[in-house]
């Protein structure tokens, strides 16, 4: 931990009430398991009992999340398929000074899921948004992988068609960054593989069933991977983290006064400039200057 979390650590907790902003209600974004129930916070448990009304992809899967914890809180459904009928009635009654929670069927929401726009819409509305971080797929598979966590990449799921996968791993393959991206158990095999075509022999890992009874991580180079996953049929959810594209060592720095020097014993200026400056990659302005400043010091 930094010493600037450390300090931050003795900050007094923003209370979750009352509401910072009088007459209107507060929308919490609470993350919630992605597989052991152990990681739902205390925060997270008093903050689903407080509110009016929580927010959810499918009320069957958080209905059984609320029983295990003995929260009776009404829920109403909120997904990619009523968004855009929905999103105007929770924020007319956010507005009106109710509570909402707003979960995903697991993990941390607004990855992956529509829940953006609310939040977007509120926050021109003026209306509380208050973070209840836990549980995120992705970084919980980075922090296992193995692999640069400095700068990441989270792309989702990848297109189900070959071509389209691979038009979109090729937006990202030079990206210095690492690469995480969702995928099925029955496209796992076929993901790997393009990953292998476009991005390259890169090391990876890929984790299954994160934080529940039979999580695994696989870690080893790309092909590797997609062979294994080919040749055994696997279930459960799976996340695949990607090392970001390497560095390109372009090799020791080239004195160009000195190629210049060398270049003007059989080459006019003009020439000398020009090959100096495309084994450079100096400006060719530049290259010029400098071979006519050597050229005439040379001649006097």
């Amino acid at each position: 931990m930094s010493r600037s979390h450390k300090a931050s650590a003795a900050v007094t907790p923003r209370p979750e009430s009352p509401d910072t902003k009088a007459g209107i209600g507060t929308l919490y974004i609470v993350a919630t398991p992605i597989g052991n129930l152990g990681d739902l916070s205390p925060r997270a448990t008093k903050t689903l009992m407080s509110v009016n009304t929580i927010a959810c992809e499918d009320t069957r899967v958080t209905g059984g999340l609320l029983h295990r914890f003995g929260i009776s809180t009404p829920m109403a459904a909120y997904h990619e398929h009523n968004a855009e009928r929905m999103r105007p009635q929770v924020l007319a009654r956010l507005l009106a000074g109710e509570s909402f929670a707003l979960v995903s069927d697991a993990g941390t929401p607004l990855i992956s899921d529509p829940g953006y726009k609310l939040v977007k819409d509120c926050v021109e509305s003026n209306v509380n948004v208050v973070p209840i971080p836990g549980p995120s797929a992705p970084l919980t598979a980075l922090m296992a992988a193995g692999l640069p966590t400095d700068r990441f990449y989270f792309g989702g799921f990848l297109p189900v068609k070959t071509k389209a996968r691979r038009e979109a791993l090729a937006d990202v393959a030079n990206l210095k960054a690492t690469l995480i991206f969702f995928e099925s158990p029955h496209r796992i095999a076929a993901a790997l593989n393009d990953m292998t075509a476009v991005l390259g022999e890169r090391e990876a890992a890929v984790g299954r069933e994160l934080t529940k009874m039979h999580e695994e991580f696989r870690r080893g180079r790309l092909n590797d991977l997609a062979q294994q996953f080919g040749s055994t049929p696997t279930k459960g959810e799976l996340v695949i983290v990607v090392t970001g594209a390497p560095e390109i060592d372009s090799g020791p720095a080239i004195d160009v006064d000195a190629a210049l020097r060398d270049a003007l014993k059989t080459m006019s200026v003009r020439d000398a400039a020009d090959e100096v400056a495309n084994v450079s990659g100096t400006a060719r302005r530049e290259v010029y200057a400098r071979a006519l400043a050597l050229a005439k010091a040379r001649d006097s």
